[in-house]
C-alpha cells in the first residue's frame, strides 16, 4: 500500500512530534497505572491501539456515508462504538490471557474513558477518510505505546531488576550493595520517567515540539 506524503505525516507525526502522552498530555493515567511491568504495558498498548484504529475507521465510515452522523447524537455514537470495541477486547483478554487480564484489573475497561480515543475521533476521524483515520489510529497508538513501553521497561529494570519477568541485573551487583529502586514500583516513579521523557523529547526536537 503506497502512502502519500500527507498520509506519511499522519502516520509518523504522533510517534514523536505530536505524541499523545508527552505532547498532548492525554492517556497519562494509564501510563502511571500499568507501567510497573513491561508485559502489562505491551498488552495495554496493543489493546488501546486496536480500539483506536477500529473506532476511528468505523466512525469515519459512518461520517462519510450518506448524511453522516447527526450532530445531536455524535457523542453518543462515538461512545457506543468505542465501548463495543473495548468490551470485545476485554473479553478476548479474559478468554486467552486471563492472568494478564487480572493484573490489568479495571484498566482495560477504562480504555472507554481514554482521552486519546475520543480525542482522535473528534479531531480527526469524523473529518477524514477511513484510510487516513486508520493511519492516524496506528500512529497515535504507536506513540502511546512508545511512551508506555519505555517507561515500563525502565520501571521494571530499576524497580525489580527484571525485564519481561526475566532477571537482567547481575547477582554480582547485589553482592556489592546494589539495591532495587523502590520508587520505580510506585506511581511517582512513573511521573519522574514521563517527565524525563518529555524533557528528552523537547531537547532532541526543540523546533518540532513548540
Amino acid at each position: 500500500m503506497s502512502l502519500s506524503k500527507k498520509e506519511m505525516e499522519v502516520l509518523v507525526d504522533p510517534l514523536i512530534f505530536n505524541n499523545p502522552i508527552s505532547i498532548q498530555a492525554l492517556g497519562v493515567c494509564s501510563a502511571l497505572a500499568v507501567t510497573v511491568q513491561l508485559k502489562q504495558a505491551i498488552v495495554m498498548s496493543l489493546s488501546v491501539t486496536v480500539v483506536l484504529v477500529f473506532s476511528s475507521f468505523f466512525l469515519s465510515m459512518m461520517a462519510n456515508t450518506g448524511k453522516g452522523i447527526p450532530n445531536k447524537i455524535r457523542m453518543i455514537v462515538e461512545l457506543c462504538v468505542i465501548a463495543s470495541l473495548v468490551i470485545l477486547v476485554d473479553q478476548v483478554l479474559k478468554a486467552f490471557q486471563y492472568d494478564l487480564y487480572k493484573q490489568l484489573s479495571v484498566f482495560v475497561g477504562l480504555i472507554i474513558t481514554n482521552c486519546i480515543i475520543m480525542g482522535r475521533a473528534e479531531a480527526f476521524a469524523l473529518g477524514n477518510t477511513p484510510k487516513a483515520s486508520i493511519l492516524d489510529g496506528i500512529g497515535n497508538g504507536g506513540g502511546y505505546a512508545i511512551v508506555l513501553c519505555t517507561v515500563a521497561g525502565f520501571r521494571e529494570v530499576l524497580g525489580s531488576g527484571k525485564l519481561l519477568g526475566f532477571k537482567v541485573v547481575p547477582e554480582a551487583l547485589y553482592n556489592v550493595g546494589y539495591e532495587n529502586c523502590g520508587l520505580m514500583v510506585l506511581a511517582p516513579g512513573a511521573f519522574v520517567l514521563i517527565g524525563l521523557f518529555i524533557w528528552a523529547q523537547n531537547t532532541l526536537f526543540p523546533a518540532k515540539t513548540k
